[in-house]
């Protein structure tokens, strides 16, 4: 990890952020983002400076369809489907047992689904 900063969600924000981590010249090979808009941001300022796509892995959350659409155009390498129904299904299922007396674990782990170019066509329909 060479750096982490912030880009509150913000395409823009994160476009300006890759824009400086770039004119560091620090070399890099993957950046990882809490989501999609922040990894597209990302992209967009290293394909403005001519960095090559298949050169570094980028990775986002929430499968929004411009993700999808830059994961087809082989920028994007990852990103993660929030899967609302997976969530509900284990907040409830914490509450019922909570309801019950019953334990429940500190932290509860709910479902995710990668999304990769292996598996896109599944989301694509989804989204």
């Amino acid at each position: 990890i060479i750096d982490k900063q912030t880009s509150n969600w913000n395409r823009d924000e994160a476009q300006n952020l890759m824009t400086n981590w770039l004119s560091t010249g620090k070399p890099f090979d993957g950046v990882i983002a809490n989501n999609d808009e922040s990894a597209i941001g990302a992209i967009q300022a290293m394909k403005a400076g001519n960095i090559d796509m298949k050169a570094v892995v980028v990775g986002g959350v929430d499968a929004t369809q411009d993700a999808l659409a830059a994961m087809q155009a082989g920028d994007l390498d990852v990103t993660v489907f929030q899967d609302a129904a997976g969530q509900g299904a284990g907040a409830l299922d914490a509450a019922l047992k909570l309801s019950k007396g019953e334990k429940v674990e500190h932290k509860v782990y709910v479902p995710f689904q990668l999304v990769t170019p292996a598996n896109i066509d599944k989301f694509l329909k989804k989204n």
